[in-house]
């Protein structure tokens, strides 16, 4: 009789462990290629799980997520959405878990953009180069859906496969260059844009060569006579695309004028005199 009591003592206190045991979550492993045949992306990934069904507010509640490459969730029996992100490059299963372990693949169908551009031949290291990335198709008022950027040169952006207009900005003045490149599934294609600029400064001089004169307004002005750029800064330095220019810098209530070229790759100082 002792003995059975034992027994029973010792299922009792087993119960709890066995009733967890039965009631564990499942494993879900996710794992990602870029491409089908491509091997597994082993970081840069971004995993969600989302429930099946929605909350309160109508949205699906998040119930995990990880940063990596393949990854695990121990998740109760049910039905789940889980969303894949790889850079701008996503996908999403709904998927059920029942009493077995699951491994599920995601083809990201992803690629990536590796920009850089230069002037006159060299590269451009200069932080003011950016670059844009949008969508190839355009709505009724010529506008693009903005899909990256601005991003700096010598930056992966990964992305999914297909075409896109890319725009490169140096500076914030009218420097940039327009190009369409195509991105395939699994591959990092290479693009260097060609830049038509140069940095300039400028100097309100007594005499060529001398110290920059104070109490100055700059304004510089296209050809045709758009203005472009206004500073007070005793010596501003801008980025400008090749092509002539007017620099005016106003000194007490007197305005005084030079005309300049820009030329590709010329770092320049343009000087206007006292007279």
């Amino acid at each position: 009789m002792l003995k059975i009591l034992f027994s029973l003592i010792a299922l009792a206190a087993a119960w709890p462990d066995f009733a967890l045991a039965q009631n564990a979550g499942k494993e879900l492993i996710v794992e990602a290629r870029a491409s089908a045949k491509g091997a597994t992306i082993e970081s840069g990934m971004i995993w969600r799980v989302f429930g099946g069904k929605p909350g309160e507010d109508k949205k699906l509640p998040l119930i995990a997520s990880k940063r990596g490459g393949t990854s695990s969730f121990s998740l109760p029996a049910g039905t789940y959405l889980i969303h894949a992100a790889y850079g701008r490059a996503s996908a999403t299963k709904r998927i059920s878990i029942s009493k077995a372990d699951i491994l599920e693949s995601f083809v990201m169908e992803a690629g990536g953009l590796h920009l850089n551009a230069t002037a006159a031949g060299a590269v451009i290291t200069n932080s003011a180069l950016i670059f844009m990335v949008y969508g190839i198709d355009q709505d009724d008022q010529g506008n693009r859906e903005l899909i990256a950027g601005p991003v700096g040169a010598d930056t992966i952006i990964r992305l999914s496969a297909g075409t896109y207009h890319v725009v490169s900005k140096f500076g914030d003045i009218n420097a940039s260059v327009r190009a369409e490149l195509q991105v395939k599934a699994g591959k990092v294609t290479q693009a260097t844009l060609q830049q038509r600029a140069a940095i300039i400064s400028l100097k309100f001089v007594s005499r060529k060569g001398g110290d920059p004169i104070a109490n100055t307004a700059w304004t510089v002005l296209s050809e045709p006579g758009e203005k472009l750029f206004e500073s007070n800064s005793v010596s501003p330095t801008l980025i400008l695309s090749e092509g002539k220019y007017e620099a005016s810098v106003r000194n007490g209530d007197k305005v005084y004028a030079h005309n300049f070229e820009v030329v590709t790759g010329k770092k320049q100082v343009v000087e206007v005199l006292l007279k």
